[in-house]
């Protein structure tokens, strides 16, 4: 999905960068899912999934987004390309991008990498794809982009 002003900060994501700065958070903030699906969705940013490719094949994915895996296969191998390969796949380093994961801890750490790497616009998505695992050792029952009701598919 091609976006359609880059590279400007869609208004929703000033205050958010704003914030994070003022916490001194490694990248550039956190936005909630309904606030992401609604930037994506309109195509004012991208939306760069991070998780591995057998995540997005058996646990689902968002149509349109983008894949640039943080880490890859079961032991969750860090990918040493990530940053180049990000900066391929969004256009450049001041592309407007979210990153999404399963719960939102990945995806922070690929934003402060890409970040630390020099891009000026990389957000996380809260709460990622499934959630936070609860007390029953389960996502998907409190918080989450599926949670939420937002589109995804599944190979």
């Amino acid at each position: 999905m091609l976006v359609d002003a880059l590279p400007a900060l869609p208004a929703e994501l000033e205050s958010v960068k704003a914030e994070a700065e003022s916490a001194g958070l490694p990248f550039a903030g956190g936005v909630p899912p309904a606030v992401a699906w609604q930037l994506f969705s309109t195509r004012r940013v991208l939306l760069v999934d991070v998780r591995t490719a057998e995540e997005r094949k058996f646990v689902g994915h968002i149509p349109d987004s983008l894949h640039v895996p943080w880490a890859t296969g079961t032991a969750l191998t860090r990918n040493p390309r990530f940053v180049r390969e990000l900066e391929s796949k969004i256009g450049g380093k001041d592309a407007v991008a979210l990153l999404l994961c399963r719960s939102g801890k990945r995806s922070a750490l690929a934003a402060e990498a890409a970040t630390k790497a020099g891009f000026s616009n990389v957000f996380n998505v809260l709460e990622g794809f499934e959630g936070e695992i609860d007390a029953r050792q389960q996502r998907g029952k409190a918080d989450g982009w599926r949670f939420h009701g937002l589109p995804w598919v599944q190979d």
